[in-house]
Protein backbone atom coordinates (compact mmCIF):
# COMPACT_ATOMS: atom_id res chain seq x y z
CA UNK A 1 0.00 0.00 0.00
CA UNK A 2 1.43 3.36 -1.04
CA UNK A 3 2.38 5.98 1.52
CA UNK A 4 2.50 9.76 1.42
CA UNK A 5 5.56 11.69 2.60
CA UNK A 6 5.34 15.08 4.29
CA UNK A 7 8.01 17.53 3.18
CA UNK A 8 6.99 20.24 5.68
CA UNK A 9 6.44 20.08 9.41
CA UNK A 10 2.69 20.12 10.14
CA UNK A 11 3.20 22.73 12.88
CA UNK A 12 5.93 25.17 11.80
CA UNK A 13 6.16 24.34 8.05
CA UNK A 14 9.95 23.92 8.16
CA UNK A 15 11.54 21.18 6.05
CA UNK A 16 14.39 19.77 8.14
CA UNK A 17 13.61 16.51 9.98
CA UNK A 18 15.53 13.85 11.88
CA UNK A 19 14.53 10.23 12.34
CA UNK A 20 13.32 9.80 15.93
CA UNK A 21 12.19 6.18 16.20
CA UNK A 22 11.16 3.20 14.08
CA UNK A 23 8.02 1.50 15.40
CA UNK A 24 6.09 -1.58 14.30
CA UNK A 25 2.35 -1.57 13.69
CA UNK A 26 1.53 -4.32 16.17
CA UNK A 27 -2.24 -4.18 15.59
CA UNK A 28 -2.82 -4.70 11.88
CA UNK A 29 -0.04 -4.71 9.29
CA UNK A 30 3.07 -5.52 11.40
CA UNK A 31 4.97 -3.19 9.09
CA UNK A 32 7.51 -0.73 10.46
CA UNK A 33 6.92 3.02 10.34
CA UNK A 34 9.25 5.93 11.10
CA UNK A 35 8.52 8.72 13.52
CA UNK A 36 10.40 11.88 12.57
CA UNK A 37 11.13 15.01 14.58
CA UNK A 38 11.14 18.53 13.21
CA UNK A 39 14.57 20.07 13.75
CA UNK A 40 12.98 23.49 14.23
CA UNK A 41 10.00 23.05 16.60
CA UNK A 42 10.65 19.44 17.70
CA UNK A 43 7.21 18.19 16.67
CA UNK A 44 7.00 14.39 16.32
CA UNK A 45 5.03 12.88 13.45
CA UNK A 46 4.76 9.60 11.56
CA UNK A 47 6.41 10.07 8.16
CA UNK A 48 5.80 8.64 5.62
CA UNK A 49 2.24 7.65 6.44
CA UNK A 50 -0.87 6.20 4.77
CA UNK A 51 -2.96 8.76 2.93
CA UNK A 52 -6.40 9.79 4.17
CA UNK A 53 -7.98 7.59 1.50
CA UNK A 54 -6.01 4.46 2.47
CA UNK A 55 -5.68 4.75 6.27
CA UNK A 56 -8.97 2.91 6.81
CA UNK A 57 -7.32 -0.44 6.13
CA UNK A 58 -5.14 0.05 9.23
CA UNK A 59 -8.22 0.20 11.47
CA UNK A 60 -9.65 -3.12 10.27
CA UNK A 61 -9.02 -5.19 13.37
CA UNK A 62 -11.12 -6.53 16.24
CA UNK A 63 -8.24 -5.36 18.45
CA UNK A 64 -9.16 -1.74 17.71
CA UNK A 65 -11.45 -1.55 20.73
CA UNK A 66 -12.89 1.96 20.41
CA UNK A 67 -14.79 0.89 17.28
CA UNK A 68 -16.47 -2.08 19.00
CA UNK A 69 -18.59 -2.71 22.08
CA UNK A 70 -17.73 -6.37 22.63
CA UNK A 71 -15.62 -7.23 25.68
CA UNK A 72 -14.20 -10.61 24.70
CA UNK A 73 -10.63 -10.79 25.99
CA UNK A 74 -8.82 -9.41 29.03
CA UNK A 75 -7.69 -6.20 27.32
CA UNK A 76 -11.16 -5.33 26.03
CA UNK A 77 -12.71 -6.11 29.42
CA UNK A 78 -10.20 -3.83 31.15
CA UNK A 79 -10.81 -1.12 28.54
CA UNK A 80 -14.58 -1.33 28.96
CA UNK A 81 -14.41 -1.26 32.75
CA UNK A 82 -12.08 1.74 32.81
CA UNK A 83 -14.11 3.52 30.10
CA UNK A 84 -17.29 3.36 32.17
CA UNK A 85 -15.50 4.97 35.13
CA UNK A 86 -13.71 7.64 33.11
CA UNK A 87 -16.93 8.69 31.37
CA UNK A 88 -18.29 9.77 34.75
CA UNK A 89 -15.14 11.81 35.32
CA UNK A 90 -15.39 13.39 31.87
CA UNK A 91 -18.98 14.50 32.51
CA UNK A 92 -17.90 16.09 35.80
CA UNK A 93 -15.05 17.84 33.97
CA UNK A 94 -17.20 19.48 31.29
CA UNK A 95 -19.70 20.62 33.90
CA UNK A 96 -16.87 22.28 35.82
CA UNK A 97 -15.69 24.12 32.70
CA UNK A 98 -18.92 25.55 31.28
CA UNK A 99 -22.24 26.46 32.88
CA UNK A 100 -25.06 26.54 32.06
CA UNK A 101 -25.11 23.37 29.98
CA UNK A 102 -25.20 24.13 26.29
CA UNK A 103 -24.04 22.57 23.04
CA UNK A 104 -21.33 19.91 23.00
CA UNK A 105 -19.62 18.38 19.98
CA UNK A 106 -17.65 15.16 20.44
CA UNK A 107 -15.35 14.63 17.47
CA UNK A 108 -14.49 10.98 16.89
CA UNK A 109 -17.16 9.74 19.27
CA UNK A 110 -16.59 6.02 18.57
CA UNK A 111 -19.62 3.99 19.64
CA UNK A 112 -21.11 6.98 21.48
CA UNK A 113 -20.75 6.03 25.14
CA UNK A 114 -19.47 9.43 26.26
CA UNK A 115 -21.91 11.30 24.05
CA UNK A 116 -24.84 9.31 25.45
CA UNK A 117 -23.80 10.09 29.03
CA UNK A 118 -23.47 13.80 28.25
CA UNK A 119 -26.89 13.86 26.61
CA UNK A 120 -28.44 12.18 29.64
CA UNK A 121 -26.78 14.84 31.79
CA UNK A 122 -28.68 17.57 29.97
CA UNK A 123 -26.35 18.77 27.22
CA UNK A 124 -27.42 19.31 23.63
CA UNK A 125 -25.12 16.88 21.84
CA UNK A 126 -23.55 16.51 18.41
CA UNK A 127 -21.07 13.86 17.31
CA UNK A 128 -18.83 12.80 14.45
CA UNK A 129 -17.30 9.39 13.73
CA UNK A 130 -15.59 8.38 10.46
CA UNK A 131 -15.94 4.61 10.99
CA UNK A 132 -19.31 3.56 9.56
CA UNK A 133 -19.85 0.63 11.93
CA UNK A 134 -19.06 2.62 15.06
CA UNK A 135 -21.11 5.55 13.74
CA UNK A 136 -24.18 3.34 13.35
CA UNK A 137 -23.83 2.03 16.92
CA UNK A 138 -23.36 5.57 18.24
CA UNK A 139 -26.38 6.89 16.36
CA UNK A 140 -28.62 4.20 17.87
CA UNK A 141 -27.17 4.70 21.34
CA UNK A 142 -27.51 8.48 21.31
CA UNK A 143 -30.78 8.55 19.38
CA UNK A 144 -29.55 11.16 16.92
CA UNK A 145 -27.61 11.49 13.69
CA UNK A 146 -23.85 11.06 14.07
CA UNK A 147 -21.99 12.78 11.26
CA UNK A 148 -19.10 11.37 9.29
CA UNK A 149 -16.90 14.43 9.80
CA UNK A 150 -16.86 18.06 10.89
CA UNK A 151 -17.14 19.03 7.22
CA UNK A 152 -20.89 18.28 7.22
CA UNK A 153 -22.96 21.39 6.42
CA UNK A 154 -25.15 20.99 9.52
CA UNK A 155 -22.15 21.31 11.83
CA UNK A 156 -20.73 24.20 9.85
CA UNK A 157 -23.65 26.37 10.92
CA UNK A 158 -23.18 25.65 14.65
CA UNK A 159 -21.09 27.04 17.48
CA UNK A 160 -20.35 25.02 20.58
CA UNK A 161 -19.75 25.53 24.29
CA UNK A 162 -17.60 22.39 24.47
CA UNK A 163 -15.73 20.60 21.68
CA UNK A 164 -14.09 17.37 22.81
CA UNK A 165 -11.55 15.13 21.12
CA UNK A 166 -10.73 12.16 23.33
CA UNK A 167 -7.68 10.48 21.78
CA UNK A 168 -8.68 11.71 18.33
CA UNK A 169 -6.42 14.60 17.23
CA UNK A 170 -3.45 12.26 16.75
CA UNK A 171 -5.49 10.46 14.04
CA UNK A 172 -6.49 13.52 11.97
CA UNK A 173 -4.77 14.02 8.61
CA UNK A 174 -5.83 17.66 8.19
CA UNK A 175 -4.28 18.89 11.41
CA UNK A 176 -4.17 22.66 10.86
CA UNK A 177 -7.51 22.74 9.08
CA UNK A 178 -9.05 20.92 12.05
CA UNK A 179 -7.60 23.34 14.62
CA UNK A 180 -8.85 26.25 12.49
CA UNK A 181 -12.32 24.69 12.45
CA UNK A 182 -12.28 24.26 16.24
CA UNK A 183 -11.33 27.91 16.71
CA UNK A 184 -14.07 29.15 14.40
CA UNK A 185 -16.83 26.99 15.89
CA UNK A 186 -16.05 27.54 19.58
CA UNK A 187 -18.19 30.06 21.43
CA UNK A 188 -16.25 32.98 22.96
CA UNK A 189 -16.32 31.49 26.47
CA UNK A 190 -16.27 27.87 25.36
CA UNK A 191 -13.62 25.22 25.89
CA UNK A 192 -11.89 22.68 23.67
CA UNK A 193 -10.85 19.43 25.36
CA UNK A 194 -8.07 17.48 23.65
CA UNK A 195 -6.70 14.25 25.16
CA UNK A 196 -3.62 12.68 23.58
CA UNK A 197 -0.79 10.29 24.54
CA UNK A 198 2.39 11.82 25.97
CA UNK A 199 5.67 10.50 24.47
CA UNK A 200 7.65 12.13 27.29
CA UNK A 201 5.99 10.04 30.01
CA UNK A 202 7.88 7.47 32.07
CA UNK A 203 6.16 4.50 30.39
CA UNK A 204 6.90 5.93 26.92
CA UNK A 205 10.60 6.28 27.74
CA UNK A 206 10.74 2.83 29.35
CA UNK A 207 9.14 0.92 26.49
CA UNK A 208 10.60 2.96 23.62
CA UNK A 209 9.65 1.45 20.27
CA UNK A 210 7.33 -1.00 22.06
CA UNK A 211 5.24 1.79 23.66
CA UNK A 212 1.69 0.96 22.64
CA UNK A 213 0.54 4.59 22.45
CA UNK A 214 2.75 5.29 19.45
CA UNK A 215 0.18 3.10 17.61
CA UNK A 216 1.60 3.76 14.15
CA UNK A 217 0.41 4.41 11.52
CA UNK A 218 -3.00 5.26 13.02
CA UNK A 219 -1.35 7.86 15.24
CA UNK A 220 -0.03 10.42 12.79
CA UNK A 221 1.27 12.83 15.46
CA UNK A 222 2.87 12.44 18.89
CA UNK A 223 2.26 15.56 20.97
CA UNK A 224 4.41 16.86 23.80
CA UNK A 225 3.20 19.66 26.07
CA UNK A 226 5.43 22.15 24.25
CA UNK A 227 4.34 21.17 20.74
CA UNK A 228 0.65 21.12 21.66
CA UNK A 229 0.92 24.66 23.06
CA UNK A 230 2.84 25.77 19.99
CA UNK A 231 0.26 24.28 17.63
CA UNK A 232 -2.84 25.85 19.20
CA UNK A 233 -1.17 29.25 19.69
CA UNK A 234 -0.65 29.44 15.94
CA UNK A 235 -4.43 29.29 15.55
CA UNK A 236 -5.47 31.91 18.09
CA UNK A 237 -5.98 29.47 20.93
CA UNK A 238 -4.29 28.90 24.29
CA UNK A 239 -3.80 25.93 26.61
CA UNK A 240 -5.36 27.01 29.92
CA UNK A 241 -4.85 23.85 31.93
CA UNK A 242 -3.35 20.35 31.63
CA UNK A 243 -4.86 17.37 33.43
CA UNK A 244 -3.77 13.73 33.82
CA UNK A 245 -5.42 10.54 32.59
CA UNK A 246 -4.37 8.22 35.40
CA UNK A 247 -5.68 4.93 33.99
CA UNK A 248 -3.94 5.24 30.63
CA UNK A 249 -0.53 4.40 32.07
CA UNK A 250 -1.79 0.97 33.22
CA UNK A 251 -3.68 0.15 30.04
CA UNK A 252 -0.85 1.28 27.76
CA UNK A 253 1.71 -0.60 29.86
CA UNK A 254 -0.34 -3.79 29.56
CA UNK A 255 -0.28 -3.53 25.77
CA UNK A 256 3.38 -2.50 25.74
CA UNK A 257 4.48 -5.59 27.69
CA UNK A 258 2.56 -7.72 25.21
CA UNK A 259 4.35 -6.09 22.29
CA UNK A 260 7.74 -6.38 23.93
CA UNK A 261 7.50 -9.88 25.43
CA UNK A 262 4.82 -11.38 23.08
CA UNK A 263 2.60 -11.95 26.11
CA UNK A 264 1.12 -9.64 28.69
CA UNK A 265 2.88 -9.19 32.03
CA UNK A 266 0.31 -7.97 34.55
CA UNK A 267 2.77 -7.43 37.39
CA UNK A 268 5.19 -5.41 35.25
CA UNK A 269 2.30 -3.43 33.75
CA UNK A 270 0.91 -2.52 37.16
CA UNK A 271 4.33 -1.50 38.47
CA UNK A 272 5.14 0.56 35.40
CA UNK A 273 1.75 2.25 35.45
CA UNK A 274 2.18 3.15 39.10
CA UNK A 275 5.71 4.46 38.53
CA UNK A 276 4.60 6.47 35.50
CA UNK A 277 1.83 8.17 37.46
CA UNK A 278 4.09 8.76 40.46
CA UNK A 279 6.88 10.27 38.37
CA UNK A 280 4.45 12.18 36.15
CA UNK A 281 2.34 13.82 38.82
CA UNK A 282 3.04 17.39 39.84
CA UNK A 283 1.54 20.16 41.91
CA UNK A 284 1.60 22.35 38.80
CA UNK A 285 0.12 21.31 35.47
CA UNK A 286 3.10 22.73 33.56
CA UNK A 287 5.21 19.87 34.93
CA UNK A 288 2.56 17.14 34.61
CA UNK A 289 3.99 14.24 32.63
CA UNK A 290 1.63 11.25 32.78
CA UNK A 291 1.04 8.68 30.03
CA UNK A 292 -1.80 10.70 28.50
CA UNK A 293 -2.68 14.35 29.04
CA UNK A 294 -5.90 16.34 28.75
CA UNK A 295 -5.46 19.87 27.37
CA UNK A 296 -8.14 22.44 28.25
CA UNK A 297 -8.03 25.07 25.52
CA UNK A 298 -9.80 28.38 24.97
CA UNK A 299 -9.68 31.32 22.61
CA UNK A 300 -6.97 33.91 23.32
Amino acid sequence: MSLETLDKCPVCQQSSFSNYLNVEDYTVSHKEFTIQQCNSCYFLFTNPRPSESTIGAYYESQDYISHHDEAKDLMSKVYTSVRNHTIEQKVKLINSLVQPKGKLLDIGCGTGNFLSAVKQDGWQTFGTEPDAGARDIASKRVGATIFGSIEEDTLGAEQFDIISMWHVLEHVHKLNETIDWLQKHLKPNGRIIIAVPNPQSYDAVKYGRFWAAYDVPRHLYHFTRATMKNLVQRHGLAVKKILPMWFDSFYVSMLSTKYKHTKMNIVESALTGFQSNLKGRSSTDKDLNTSSLIYIISKN
